[in-house]
């Protein structure tokens, strides 16, 4: 059921609740229903805290948007000291292969925040994107930005 993702240990809350396993949101500090997809998104939110530096309370998780006048959500939007979206992050389960169709979606959701960093996960694999708004450029990174190299754009 835990499958081992490719993040570092984490201390990631996991309890029984009568028939359903629940998980413990670090961010909204909240009990969630277990998913593949919330097991990757919490080490997510826990690697970007205590390996990335990325302060818990500069997170926002689950943040709807609107994009071509529908509702959406992003998993997770780490937003600098001043208020700016600094990374758009988008989670998958972990048996989700991330494509260009995954990368396109946070593309998408970065139309309104225009944040300059993307990443992609399913917790196995992760990507990275530096978007250079003004010049209209993209270019993929080799690691996940540290928190203080978010705030340099």
């Amino acid at each position: 059921m835990y499958e081992i993702l490719n993040f570092p240990q984490a201390d990631i809350k996991i309890r029984q609740h009568g028939d359903v396993h629940e998980i413990f949101d670090v961010v909204r500090k909240c009990w969630l229903s277990y998913t593949p997809e919330e097991w990757v998104r919490q080490n997510t939110l826990h690697f970007l805290i205590n390996q990335q530096g990325v302060p818990a309370a500069l997170i926002a998780v689950e943040m709807p948007i609107r994009f071509n006048r529908m509702e959406r959500r992003c998993d997770i939007v780490v937003y600098a000291k001043s208020g700016k979206p600094a990374i758009v992050v988008e989670c998958k389960a972990p048996d989700v292969k991330l494509t260009q169709k995954t990368v396109d979606q946070a593309g998408r959701y970065n139309t309104t925040l225009k944040a300059p960093y993307l990443m992609i996960t399913n917790g196995i694999k992760h990507y990275a994107f530096y978007i250079d708004f003004e010049h209209e450029t993209t270019s993929a990174l080799s690691s996940i930005p540290h928190y203080a190299s978010l705030l340099m754009h």
